[in-house]
Formats: structure tokens, C-alpha cells, sequence
């Protein structure tokens, strides 16, 4: 049987080198619609690529902006068999076991870092969802299944014991082999994956309409999306992003407040919830005799063909999952949209979806400083920048090799300007905050310097493949094994930009007044620039010894950062000698407007 998402899959060629763990990061950017993927991979990809002990947990992907956490386990087989190993399934017992509960100092050095950052992060309180997922390019299978059921009840054992004041809404280990990763990707392909019609009781609504799109706004019995949700589960939601968090019972879950309702205050539910959208092939209006849901539903139905959560998934979800019946009186207000333009579906997904802290930097898009920006930018060889936009399903999918994605422009200027830690922490407070957002993006910032500041980042990144390719035939010296290992912390690649950045003007051998107007000029791709920068980082990185004491524990203390990086400043200051030739020679491509 064959997949759509695998030929997808397997043209993408900047995948490859991540060798048996591109699978994961594919199934990771499709299930969260991550634009820059490389940076993900950079501070999440575990042990198992550089060759330490990762006590089974392949990659670790903390979203501290959206409240997720994924550990990942990965399976490549070579032969097509029936299912994948199910032991290897069971190894995610073990993974949770030391990611949230063995003493820190227990862990593998390596994984020492990435088990802070998710303890730090659950201590926080913001985590909505924690998931263990089992990646692998076989059928998924019950046995499988069956195991992943105990590792639901390790994770929320584990997090009872340890983070016993802490709520998790949803605590989930998954399957994620051909069919759900297909799932995955005909969700971003063709986003109504249930194609059948559905007849629903209504008591009247109207139609409004535009020149693309049509919907029709009614309400509808809950009782009515409890059954669909019962029918249909993970496919309802195809088209939200988020998909259904769960919920606990406590009086600050959202979900289980919707709950409460339903069961409880059914009269109120349509005035107290904002209602539901959805996405539909087809509706229709008409005139019936009687009605499953009582009188009141008796003169009209709706019906449908098709359908999927654009919007609601909370309230679908938690209503979906109550064992009770529910009171026929209890109705939600219903958004049913048609539409035949897909680039106005993609709009309507994209916008229905957005939370606050993602809705900023769209917002953001429209200000003349990003305006201007993407005009800049269409004289910068081999580049693409949205500003503030997030890039459509086809930018997730096939990954466009020239795209500077939005988020990591703006961690990499909060880096090179001095401010490691809202890059690396807070990144959705660049574009959030007034103050901050101002502080990176003004008139001062120009496309060639954010070309300067952004191939940077990426020659960074690039050294750590160097050093993990080398290790896997055992040939790193001494000193590149100590960089290894200073690059397998949270956050070092952030670091390192700004302790680099900081050493600026002794490789230009003068002063720089305003670092913002430093560039290579209008004419120097990004893939250019990373190659410019690449004999400064070989110069500089041996000392990332002295930035070691600023990523111990995840990279999240603005002094210790700042004294890390005048120490790297220094050693780097007292070696200049040894590199003239070197730092020469990058100077020749630097150019400082006056």
C-alpha cells in the first residue's frame, strides 16, 4: 500500500542528514506546522545522533510558546514487515522514567540539559500537552498500541510523583508510523479527511456568503457533536492544528469547565461558549417532518458533506468525551464554511487557528518596517522572507531551501544584539512586546543585515553537523569532543551567536558604533554569508569553554550569559594573532554603513 506522504518525504533532501531521525522531524514539522526545522532539530535531537546514551529518548522538542512537550523514540526499518518492534515502544517507559523522575546528576551528561529544560518548563505551569511518540516507517499494529497504553500511565505516574502540583491537560504516548503520519499529511494536503454526509437537527440560521467561500450559522445540539466526536475522533479535527488537549478536573481547565456545563448548566451552553468552525464540502438547508432531537429541532435539518474543526476542537473535544447523555436543550453556536479557493481555505485554517502569541507576529506582517523589509529582501540573491508571516502548507511540506522563516530571523537578531535569552527562551515576546520587537526591528534593520546576523546562527549550526559527522567514525580530537559536548546543551547555538557577535570588532580590528550597520552588502546570498562566517566560527568555537556555566542548566539567566560571553570576548581578544590572516580576510567582506 502506498502513502501520499511518502514521496513527500523523500524529496526532502535537507532532511538527510539527519539520517535515521528525518522521519521524526518530517512527523514533528507536519503535526505542528514548524517552519524552521533545522533550528528544532539543532536544540532537540538527543544522544543517538551524537553518539551518547539517550536513555531512549531519540529527541526531545520543548514548544515553551504553545505549552508542548514531545519526546521521540525512532524505528527505521530497512525490510517492509507487518508492524514495527513492539519493545521498542516499551522503551518509552524507561524514557519517561529518567526524563521526569531519576536524579538530574543520574542522566548521561548529554541529556543533562534537555531534562532540566522539561522539568523547568512543567515547574512553570505552562505545559498544556506532553507527548511520548513512537516514530517509525512500518504499519502501525494493536500490540504496539497496547504498550504505548502503559506508557500513558508511566508518564502520568511519574508526573503525579514529581509534579504533583503541577496540571498537564493532556498526557498522550502515540503511535505515529505510515497511517498517522499520512493523516498528518493529507491534513496540510486536503484538510477534510471525513467525506460522508451528516443530517443535522437545527431551528433555523441564514446564510452568508462571498465571492469564494459560503457558510451557513445555526446552532446545533452539543448532543449532536458528542456522537461525531464518538465516530470520528482525530480525524474531526484535521484541519486545528492543536487538534483536542483533553481535560482534568480542576477549576482552571477550560475543557473540563465546558464539561461542567453540559452536564450541569445545559441551558447556558450556548451563551457561555464562543461557539464553533467548521470547514465543510457541502450544505444544504431543508424542510423536515420530524427530528431526532426533539420538537424544538422538528421543522428543518442541515445537511452536510464532510467536516472538520477549524475552530472549537476544545469544545468539541471535552463535549465528545463526556460519558453522560446530554440535555437536548444544550446547543453551540456553528460557523458551517464552503469554500472552493484553496489558498482562502489555507486563510480560513490559518486564522482560525492562531493563539495570541502567534497572532502577534502576524499582526506585526503589516507594519511598515516588515513592509519594507520584504521589499529589501527581493534584491537579496537566493532569499525568501515572509515578515511576520508564517509560510503556507507548501513551505511545511516541501521546505523551500531559501526561506528565512520569521522566528529565527528574530532569535538570531535578539542573539547578535546582545539578548541570548529572550532568543532563546522567549522568542514569541520579540514579537509580542512593544519595547522588545522595537528593539530588533526598526528603521535601523535592513534585509543585508539580517542576512549577516541569520548565516551566522546557521554557520553555528552547521559546525555542530561537522562535529557529529565526525564523531560517528571516532575520529574528534580532544578539544572538538569538548565542543561536542558544549553543543549537546539547550541553547548553545543561541549563545554562541551572541558571544561571537560580541567579539565583532576584534575582527574588524576597530570600533562599532551601531552593530546594525554591519552587513556583506545587497549582493551576498544567506548560503554565502554562512560560508564567510564559517573560518571565524572554526576560530572561535574552541573557546566555548567559557560559555559552558551559562547553558548548564538551559540557557535562561541574562547575567550569567553576559559574564559568559565577556569571558569568551576576552580569550577570544588574547588569540587574535594566531588568526590575522583569518580575521582579515573576513573583513574584506564586511561593510559598515555609514
Amino acid at each position: 500500500m502506498s502513502f501520499s506522504f511518502q514521496a513527500a518525504f523523500e524529496a526532502r533532501s535537507d532532511l538527510k542528514k539527519y539520517q535515521e531521525d528525518a522521519l521524526a522531524l518530517f512527523a514533528l514539522q507536519l503535526r505542528f506546522q514548524i517552519e524552521d526545522i533545522d533550528i528544532v532539530a539543532t536544540s532537540s535531537l538527543t544522544g543517538k545522533l551524537t553518539g551518547g546514551d539517550d536513555k531512549k529518548c531519540d529527541l526531545i522538542y520543548v514548544d515553551k510558546d504553545r505549552g508542548y512537550i514531545v519526546v521521540i523514540q525512532t524505528y527505521m526499518s530497512l525490510n517492509d514487515k507487518p508492524a514495527a518492534k513492539s519493545s521498542k515502544a516499551s522503551d518509552l517507559n524507561a524514557a519517561a522514567a529518567w526524563l521526569l523522575n531519576s536524579p538530574i546528576d543520574d542522566l548521561p551528561q548529554g541529556l543533562q540539559p534537555s531534562a532540566e529544560e522539561v522539568r523547568s518548563t512543567l515547574e512553570g505551569g505552562n505545559v498544556k500537552s506532553i507527548q511520548f511518540w513512537y516514530v517509525h516507517n512500518l504499519p502501525e499494529s494493536a500490540n504496539v498500541k497496547a504498550e504505548l497504553q502503559m506508557v500513558e500511565q508511566t508518564i502520568n505516574n511519574s508526573l503525579r510523583t514529581r509534579f504533583s502540583n503541577i496540571e498537564v491537560e493532556n498526557v498522550s504516548a502515540i503511535e505515529v508510523g505510515r497511517e498517522t503520519i499520512d493523516e498528518w499529511y493529507r491534513a496540510l494536503e486536503a484538510p477534510i479527511l471525513i467525506t460522508e454526509k451528516f443530517r443535522i437537527p437545527i431551528s433555523g440560521g441564514y446564510t452568508i456568503s462571498n465571492s469564494d467561500w459560503e457558510s451557513f450559522v445555526t446552532a446545533v445540539p452539543i448532543a449532536w457533536f458528542r456522537n461525531i466526536v464518538r465516530n470520528h475522533r482525530e480525524n474531526l479535527f484535521s484541519a486545528n492544528v492543536r487538534g483536542y488537549l483533553g481535560s482534568k478536573a480542576s477549576s482552571n481547565n477550560i475543557n473540563n469547565g465546558i464539561k461542567e456545563t453540559a452536564k450541569n448548566d445545559p441551558s447556558h451552553f450556548w451563551v457561555y461558549n464562543n461557539g464553533i468552525t467548521a470547514l465543510v464540502s457541502d450544505f444544504q438547508e431543508r424542510e423536515v417532518e420530524n427530528s431526532e432531537y426533539g420538537e424544538i429541532n422538528k421543522a428543518k435539518e442541515l445537511e452536510i458533506t464532510g467536516i472538520s474543526i477549524v475552530n472549537g476542537a476544545q469544545t468539541t473535544g471535552a463535549v465528545g468525551s463526556l460519558v453522560e447523555l446530554i440535555d437536548d436543550i444544550a446547543m453551540v453556536q456553528v460557523r458551517f464554511v464552503k469554500c472552493s479557493n484553496i489558498k482562502t481555505i489555507r486563510k480560513i485554517i490559518e486564522y482560525n487557528n492562531r493563539q495570541n502569541t502567534v497572532e502577534i507576529s502576524d499582526f506585526r506582517s503589516n507594519d511598515p518596517i516588515q513592509r519594507r523589509l520584504r521589499q529589501e529582501f527581493e534584491e537579496i540573491p537566493d532569499s525568501m522572507y515572509y515578515g511576520g508571516r508564517r509560510g503556507g502548507h507548501e513551505d511545511i511540506i516541501r521546505r523551500q531551501p531559501n526561506l528565512l522563516s520569521s522566528d529565527t530571523v528574530a532569535q538570531a537578531l535578539a542573539a547578535f544584539h546582545q539578548e541570548p535569552v529572550i532568543a532563546y527562551n522567549n522568542k514569541s515576546d520579540i514579537w509580542a512586546v512593544d519595547t522588545i520587537y522595537s528593539n530588533y526591528f526598526s528603521e535601523r534593520t535592513s534585509a543585508k543585515h539580517i542576512v549577516f546576523v541569520y548565516s551566522l546562527l546557521r554557520s553555528i549550526e552547521a559546525k555542530k553537523r561537522r562535529l557529529v559527522d565526525k564523531n560517528k567514525t571516532n575520529s574528534l580530537s580532544e578539544a572538538e569532543q569538548k565542543q561536542l559536548d558544549f553543543f549537546q546543551r539547550r541553547g548553545p547555538h543561541i549563545l554562541l551567536t551572541s558571544a561571537i557577535a560580541k567579539c565583532l570588532d576584534t575582527f574588524l580590528g576597530k570600533p562599532i558604533p551601531n552593530p546594525f550597520r554591519v552587513s556583506f552588502g545587497l549582493h551576498t546570498s544567506p548560503q554565502e554569508a554562512e560560508k564567510i562566517w564559517e573560518p571565524v566560527v572554526e576560530a572561535t568555537v574552541p573557546f566555548c569553554k567559557q560559555l559552558l556555566p551559562a547553558v548548564k542548566k538551559s540557557l535562561n539567566n541574562a547575567d550569567e550569559a553576559k559574564e559568559a560571553i565577556d569571558n569568551f570576548k576576552n580569550m577570544v581578544e588574547s588569540a587574535k594573532e594566531y588568526h590575522t590572516s583569518r580575521f582579515e580576510e573576513f573583513a574584506k567582506h564586511v561593510q559598515i554603513n555609514l
